[in-house]
């Protein structure tokens, strides 16, 4: 509880531009910042360049130099997860536009096991889908952000956003169903 109560009070500070406020958040939240940043990358190439720090501390760069409103930890985490997901796309994008392409395989929901070399294609797809469930729905992105790119649970994805644990149960569904037509179909 007490926890809670200082990273509210450190949110509300870095919301009133608070010198060190940004640092001192960072700093009593880094765990789980590592966490979430290591769930990202397990989901990557192996040997990926970027390692759990660095994305990180790329993300604590994006996220000081942007918006500061955030309403609690969970909107802050799922921020910091935002940032990190945008981060690797970026990364693969570059990486792609260096390869232009050579033969990569689209990634569907099914794929399971280690990313591959091959996978800045898939990464990038995936995130065309996201962005396009966005614009369809919103909250289905924000379920998914939730779950499968912040590694939050049911009840704590239901908790950040304010819904029942079966309503994200029914929205994780919405979108994996939406997002397997969107990747089979190679496109938003």
């Amino acid at each position: 509880m007490t926890e809670s109560l200082d990273i509210a009070a450190l949110l509300e500070a870095v919301g009133r531009s608070e010198h060190g406020a940004m640092d001192e958040l960072v700093r009593v939240i880094y765990p789980d910042l590592r966490r979430i940043a290591h769930f990202h990358l397990v989901k990557e190439r192996p040997g990926h360049t970027l390692n759990t720090t660095a994305i990180v501390h790329e993300a604590y760069l994006r996220l000081a130099g942007g918006n500061a409103n955030w309403n609690d930890r969970e909107h802050f985490l799922r921020a910091a997860s935002a940032v990190m997901r945008h981060l690797l796309v970026d990364y693969a994008r570059q990486r792609e536009a260096a390869k232009r392409g050579s033969g990569l395989r689209p990634l569907t929901l099914t794929d399971a096991g280690p990313a591959t070399d091959d996978d800045s294609v898939a990464v990038i797809a995936l995130d065309d889908a996201l962005r396009e469930l966005s614009r369809i729905d919103q909250r289905l992105e924000q379920v998914m952000e939730c779950r499968y790119f912040a590694g939050l649970s049911t009840r704590e994805t239901a908790e950040a956003l304010g819904m029942s644990e079966r309503t994200v149960e029914r929205e994780v569904l919405r979108a994996k169903g939406y997002l397997k037509r969107a990747l089979q179909s190679g496109g938003g």
